[in-house]
């Protein structure tokens, strides 16, 4: 007999149908799985045939086929072991073929027949949500600890039965057990420690470039001596952005999703991602790759905050690899077989020493370094990566009495306080390049639309070609200032760019910036 049951594979972020169709007919018993299966996916013949067992069906002594269609495309993972099994059981007559019409499936069996969680069901769900049309009613067949993840797409119907036992007594009854939402999961705890603006004293430069960054996603390099607080600034990033709209959150979650870092026993996290390699990071572990291509630190990082800390002693091929997905704001990772596409519009934020010993420009003398030692330091970050970060700052070590200075005496503003003003400008970037892609920011905007839909001072015209000649910028240089000095102007709530942003736009450039 033949059976075929309708799964679904992923692409990079994104979903396609795969139809399991499976023959068991008369010949010596063998299993043969074809459609371009890659390891993981051959070893489903021993988890299936258990969990058959185990689960108290049995296995006809048959010659097996297993088709994976479309056959010209590669699959990877566990999740076609759940349609597997269904088509074998359908294929040897325990359950009617026609209880499968309507079914889509995933999932991982266990050798006992439980069905385990897999990645990418995100995607699944956002795919048939798309295709539904002249389907009728479809039900997705997920494991229990994908139901979170899947449930954040609304109009798809979820069943979650926790055995293959348990989904073939349903399917015996053609009537699937939708999967019900549980119990709200009770609120997060309010994390007492984490950082906020106000626990930053002093640094009123630093913290206003880290406003402006935030407001329209530009690049933020601060420069300091060890201690000067640019950790604690980097992470006070998340609390100033805005938050997710559904678009972007379900964008963020089915990147976790593929990548496989979602918790199975709780809600996704809706919020902004912060993600911090460690240095001794890899190129492909920062950008992606692998023989199964996986998204990496740059696409974790989308819509939220890629933070580099001790920027200048990643290796500098590795930095060198940020600066294609800077401009594009993806990363296409090519393999033989095809490629594929992550997206990685992330705020980056990189802490770096301005010398080896970190003490260069001390007023007390403490640096130990030679002028050639700083150079070939500083040079660790190339003049085109340099001058794709728009804001560089200086952030000097506070004074230890100005640190106890009682009752919060130099405190400064919350986080919550510029994070209503960020939010204004983002909001203000919205309504301006209405037609576009809403995500869109100024440090993401083609040079074009700016001058278009944008209103610049002829003072302030004046100024930044002047300043542009004088500080040799590039084409791309003139644009990420006048990208800066627009989002200043955002937050200041002005409709037209003055010189007054553009100033202050040209004093968050770098001193070399050669690319």
């Amino acid at each position: 007999m033949l059976a075929a049951v309708r799964s679904a594979a992923v692409l990079g972020i994104d979903a396609y149908d795969v139809t399991v169709e499976v023959d068991a007919s008369l010949g010596l018993p063998n299993w043969t799985l074809v459609g371009l299966p890659a390891g993981a996916v051959k070893e489903s013949r021993e988890r299936v045939s258990a969990a058959m067992l185990n689960s108290g069906f049995y296995l006809p002594p048959r010659r097996i086929t297993v088709n994976l269609a479309p056959a010209d495309m590669r699959k990877e993972g566990t999740a076609f072991d759940l349609p597997i099994a269904l088509g074998l059981l359908a294929a040897t007559g325990q359950i009617d073929g026609d209880s499968l019409i309507g079914v889509r499936a995933v999932g991982e069996l266990g050798l006992d027949g439980a069905i385990r969680p897999v990645r990418g069901t995100l995607p699944v769900a956002r795919h048939l949500a798309r295709e539904r049309d002249g389907e009728g009613a479809t039900t997705l067949v997920v494991p229990p600890g994908n139901v979170h993840e899947a449930r954040l797409v609304s109009g798809v119907r979820l069943s979650a039965p926790p055995t293959l036992r348990e989904l073939v007594m349903q399917l015996r009854m053609r009537q699937l057990v939708e999967a019900r939402a549980g119990p709200a999961p009770p609120p997060a705890p309010v994390d007492q420690l984490a950082p906020d603006l106000q626990d930053v004293i002093g640094q009123e430069a630093a913290k206003r470039a880290l406003e402006v960054a935030a407001a329209g996603n530009h690049g933020l390099a601060l420069i300091g001596p060890p201690g000067a607080g640019k950790t604690l600034l980097a992470r006070c990033m998340p609390a100033v952005l805005p938050a997710l709209i559904e678009h972007e959150t379900l964008e963020v979650i089915a990147i976790q999703s593929v990548a496989g870092v979602l918790a199975t026993d709780r809600p996704p996290n809706p919020e902004r991602p912060f993600r911090a390699p460690h240095h001794t990071i890899s190129a492909a572990g920062l950008i992606g790759g692998g023989s199964q291509p996986r998204p990496g630190e740059v696409s974790l990082a989308h819509l939220g905050v890629l933070f580099l800390d001790e920027m200048l002693e990643f290796p500098r091929y590795t930095l060198d690899a940020l600066r294609q997905p800077m401009e594009d704001g993806h990363v296409i990772i090519a393999r033989a077989a095809g490629s594929v596409r992550f997206p990685a519009r992330f705020t980056l934020v990189g802490a770096m020493n301005p010398c080896p010993c970190g003490h260069a420009g001390d007023p007390t003398g403490r640096c130990t370094c030679s002028a050639p030692d700083i150079l070939r330091y500083r040079a660790r970050l190339s003049g085109p990566l340099a001058d794709r970060i728009d804001l560089h700052v200086t952030v000097g070590a506070v004074p230890v009495r100005q640190l106890g200075a009682p009752n919060g005496a130099a405190r400064g503003e919350s986080s919550a306080a510029v994070r209503a003003r960020v939010e204004c400008a983002r909001e203000r970037q919205r309504r301006r390049y209405t037609g576009l892609d809403p995500t869109l920011s100024n440090g993401r905007i083609p040079g074009r639309w700016l001058e278009t839909r944008t209103r610049i001072d002829a003072e302030a015209r004046e100024l930044l070609a002047s300043a542009a000649e004088r500080l040799g910028l590039s084409a791309r240089g003139y644009h990420r200032v006048l990208r800066v000095a627009r989002t200043i102007a955002d937050l200041d709530g002005e409709d037209a760019v003055r010189a007054l942003c553009v100033a202050e736009a040209l004093r968050y450039r770098p001193v070399r910036a050669d690319g």
